[in-house]
């Protein structure tokens, strides 16, 4: 599901956002260390084990990211499904390609 995720999201236009990654190796490296952060397993989780219109909640006891913070926005239109994200500041509900945060994160 993750790769399925990650080939959806770069048809649709999706660059990842690495600026965050702080390891010393190269940019590929970077994006397949982008790619597994943990709220985006937990997404391909819900995706794989919930039904289709169900929304999907997902609980952080981090920030998320700008990366994760965007794909979720482009993953809630491909999927046309309801994500909610608490982080540790707020709840993030992507819906329809949007956040409910307006992106003040």
């Amino acid at each position: 599901m993750l790769k399925d995720m990650t080939m959806k999201l770069k048809s649709a236009g999706y660059v990842p956002n690495t600026v965050q990654v702080v390891f010393d190796v190269d940019e590929e490296e970077k994006e397949t260390v982008v790619s597994y952060h943990s709220e985006k397993l937990a997404l391909a989780f819900g995706l794989i084990n919930s039904r289709s219109k169900e929304t999907i909640r997902i609980t952080k006891n981090l920030r998320i990211c700008g990366d994760c913070h965007l794909a979720f926005k482009l993953l809630s239109e491909i999927y046309r499904r309801e994500i909610m994200v608490r982080d540790a500041i707020r709840f993030h509900l992507f819906r329809k390609g949007n956040c409910s945060c307006m992106d003040f994160w």
